[in-house]
Order: structure tokens, then sequence, then C-alpha cells
């Protein structure tokens, strides 16, 4: 195993290895993935999160091991990246490369702070009522601003992918989770509302973020309500079309 490690934690390093070499035997099941899964457990008394990429195909290990970084080096990088603009996530403790004598990438792990949270922005969708619901959506527009604005692309900004903290009545806090699909690049207006195609928004919804976003950036609230609209409107029919077809080929 190839082990990095945040240097403040450099001192529990054989700790951080043994939790990796105990993945499948102890700690919590968080998610249990046919690709990629997702355990707790402690390093000393501090609870953290583990995630395991399995075994790449054969080509994907290739390309992983000679031509572009890991999903868990991303993971941890793009951490890193996000907590120095400002950006909340968990805090990245270390990535693990396992390989073959050949040199070729065999699983992976990343490990960072576990975060408790209260809810995500898919509770927001399933429930109308849900309480300070439009308040979230304005909060959660200028945490995706923010992070526009340092030029990150969240190629994963959907619905839970953005953990939700509630310290108290109109107090939030935003962490962003599952990093490795990230492209750092000014963001065109229309790419910027892009990125909301995937957080599955109502046509109310679609309201309130195009009009935080206009105060935000100075654009004009008709122009972005015009935009994510049609992306979001876009990208829900291109779904149901798939699940569609999907389900007649099971037929």
């Amino acid at each position: 195993m190839q082990i990095s490690i945040n240097t403040k934690y450099k001192y529990l390093e054989n700790s951080i290895y043994q939790i990796v070499t105990d993945f499948f035997e102890k700690g919590e099941w968080i998610v249990k993935g046919s690709r990629n899964s997702i355990k707790s457990n402690f390093l000393e008394n501090e609870k953290v999160s583990i995630k395991f990429f399995q075994k790449p195909s054969l080509l994907k290990s290739i390309i992983y091991s000679f031509f572009r970084s890991t999903k868990a080096r991303r993971s941890y990088e793009y951490a890193n990246y996000l907590l120095q603009n400002s950006i909340q996530t968990p805090f990245p403790i270390a990535y693990i490369e396992n390989k073959n004598s050949f040199g070729l990438l065999l699983d992976s792990y990343y490990i960072s702070h576990h975060i408790d949270y209260d809810f995500t922005i898919r509770e927001l969708i399933h429930d109308p009522f849900f309480e300070e619901r439009n308040l979230i959506l304005e909060k959660f527009t200028e945490f995706t601003f923010k992070m526009h604005q340092a030029k990150v692309n969240f190629l994963d900004h959907s619905p839970g992918n953005t953990l939700i903290v509630k310290n108290g009545k109109g107090d939030y806090d935003f962490y962003l989770i599952d990093l490795n699909r990230m492209k750092f690049e000014n963001l065109s207006i229309e790419q910027r509302m892009d990125n909301f195609k995937k957080m599955w928004l109502s046509k109310q919804m679609i309201k309130v973020v195009a009009k935080k976003y206009a105060e935000l950036s100075g654009e004009s609230e008709v122009k972005l309500h015009k935009i994510l609209l049609e992306k979001t409107t876009k990208f829900k029919r291109r779904i149901t079309k798939k699940k569609y077809l999907k389900r007649q080929l099971k037929k």
C-alpha cells in the first residue's frame, strides 16, 4: 500500500494503515455499493469516514496507474483545494493506493472526517413544507455561487452530495462530498446554471435559486430563470426517457 497522509495526522500512520486493513471486518457501513463503499470508524477518538474504491477494469487500472490520478487521490487533493478556498468539505486525512508488483492499481481508499449531518437537498425536494425550505435553498445557492467563484465545476452536484448541518434556526453549514469528479475553470453563466440541473429542482425551487443567484451575480433574474428552467427540464426528460427505455428492455 502507498499511503499519503495530511501532516496533521502523520503521527497516526500506523492507525490509518490498520483501519484500512480492517475495512471489511470493522466499522459501520454507511454505503455498501457494487463499485464503491463507505464505512465509519474511529481513528483514536475521532470518528472518520473511509471510502473504498473497488478494483477497476484492466484498462482503467492502467489509466489510473500511469496517466490519471486515482479517485482516492483526486478526492484528497480536491478536498484540500476546496478548503483552501473556504468551501466546506469533510477534512481530508489520507488516501491509500493498493498496487500489484507491476505497479497496476488494485483498489484505493480515501479517509476524511465524518460529518453527522441533519439532511440533504433531497429532503427538500420531496417535502415542499420542509421547515425554512426557501431559506435553505437561498443559502445553498450562496454556497454554490461561492464554489463557482472559486472556479469549481462540480460534475456530481446532485441532491445527495451536499451534507447540511443545522446549527440553529436560520443557521446552516454545507459540506461537499463525493469529490472525485470536478473541473477547475472559469464558468460562464450557462455553465453555472447547468451545474444545478442534477439537483432535480421543482419549478418553485428554480424560482428561489434563480432569484438568489441573480442577487449574487448581478445577472438578470429573468435570464437566469429561463436558462435554469431549460437546463433542468431537459435533464429531467433525458433521465425519465432513459429509465423508461430500461424498463421496456426488461420486459
